[in-house]
């Protein structure tokens, strides 16, 4: 198809052009990123070393041609290549720049979606690297002495342990096994909590005195979820986490890492403790944080994300539209609104005050995630707005960054700013 077509372009959701074919005197193409590093991870690259990202997997409609049949047959005739088919993605460029630029020298990831349809408005990966260089610098990229893994997509391929933002799922699990009784929870916290010769301690060893259940998830209480991960069925607990695709497939088309979840009914008292709290064995990507918020937000619903709106032909005739598909059904209905009352109290009196005093309402929890010792741990944010009637869901993780109510939470902060800013409410 290369040899009888010329690669289509790949554009914003405003068709700001993200990659074109450039053509020089002698005929030669190249392709040519006008953003150079700022889609590298979502649009990819196309060049001697293979295709990546929506140059990959858009790969055929770019090189197929709906060209009128009279044109393309003078074309054909005088040996002239057809104009390839242009894909209009979901991805938007001011949203895309805000995030990049919140993140800025953070290593980590941003993720934004629309948890009614799936689209994904913005996928930024830190580092990142020039997409019109790839060719010149692949030594460089793939070089063992090159500590940073620019080309790993963090947002789909970084697995992190998940801290307190997995604390959605200790709680809903105990508030299935306690139907009746949760709302009677109270624990005493003094700044750590004892099990035998395990200790676990709250971020900076805060001591948050009585917390009920609703106080421990917005204060993000560790004492009180050690407590908890220690009566909750570990068999149980799995199964609530493989419903929420650990250990499983996502439904999504370009690379990406699963999420792993252990926890059994072999487990020790240690990895309950851990894991309870979002540490120990347990691992996520931020795509895979970002849909169990958006099943959250959509009522239980998680709908399959995706990066491409439609085709167009050169004349901008729609040949082929992608529509929002639902994946099925993460937990009830009643179970979503029970964790956005609380996610929203996470705002109000919690950890997630960055995100006071918005124009508008958002349901969300912060994690800080420790992963080896002497290291600052990475920080979290997942959540979405408005909390009432979500039109979008975000997920930002900063590595070794400190706590996500202060590094991921204003990230997410002004990438949110400038959602609502631009779309309204």
């Amino acid at each position: 198809l290369s040899d009888r077509v010329t690669r289509g372009s790949i554009m914003s959701n405003d068709k700001t052009v993200l990659a074109q074919t450039n053509i020089a005197s002698d005929g030669s193409e190249k392709r040519y990123y006008p953003y150079d590093y700022l889609f590298v991870h979502s649009v990819g690259y196309s060049g001697k070393n293979g295709k990546t990202g929506l140059e990959s997997l858009a790969n055929f409609y770019l090189l197929s041609s709906h060209v009128n049949l009279i044109e393309k047959t003078i074309n054909e005739f005088q040996g002239k290549k057809n104009l390839g088919d242009n894909v209009i993605t979901t991805l938007d460029v001011d949203l895309q720049q805000t995030a990049s630029d919140a993140i800025g020298k953070h290593r980590g990831a941003v993720i934004v979606m629309e948890p009614d349809t799936g689209k994904i408005l913005t996928m930024v990966s830190q580092p990142n690297f020039n997409a019109n260089l790839v060719d010149e610098r692949w030594a460089e990229l793939i070089s063992p002495d090159n500590t940073k893994a620019q080309l790993v997509n963090r947002a789909t391929q970084g697995l992190y342990p998940p801290g307190s933002t997995f604390k959605m799922l200790t709680v809903l699990e105990y508030m299935k096994e306690n139907p009746n009784t949760w709302q009677d929870y109270v624990y005493n916290c003094n700044g750590s909590y004892q099990n035998g010769d395990y200790t676990i301690k709250c971020y900076h060893g805060t001591a948050h005195g009585a917390q009920n259940l609703i106080q421990a998830f917005a204060n993000s209480c560790n004492g009180a979820f050690a407590e908890i991960g220690m009566q909750i069925n570990s068999e149980k607990f799995r199964a609530l986490a493989n419903q929420m695709l650990f250990n499983s497939e996502l439904p999504y088309t370009l690379p990406y890492n699963q999420s792993t979840f252990s926890l059994d009914g072999s487990s020790d008292d240690w990895e309950k403790l851990q894991t309870a709290i979002g540490q120990g064995k347990t691992q996520i990507t931020p795509l895979h944080n970002l849909m169990i918020v958006s099943a959250i937000a959509n009522g239980g619903t998680l709908m399959k994300p995706y990066m491409i709106d439609h085709v167009e032909n050169v004349g901008g005739q729609t040949v082929k539209k992608f529509l929002p598909s639902a994946y099925g059904t993460l937990m009830s209905a009643n179970d979503a609104q029970f964790l956005t009352h609380l996610m929203s109290q996470v705002v109000e009196i919690g950890t997630g005050s960055a995100m006071r005093g918005a124009s508008y309402t958002v349901a969300g929890k912060t994690g800080s995630a420790e992963f080896e010792a002497g290291k600052e741990t990475h920080s979290w944010f997942v959540g979405f707005a408005p909390a009432d009637k979500p039109k979008v869901a975000i997920c930002v993780l900063a590595e070794e960054s400190g706590s996500g109510g202060a590094v991921a939470a204003p990230i997410a902060r002004q990438v949110l700013d400038r959602y609502f800013a631009k779309y309204g409410q």
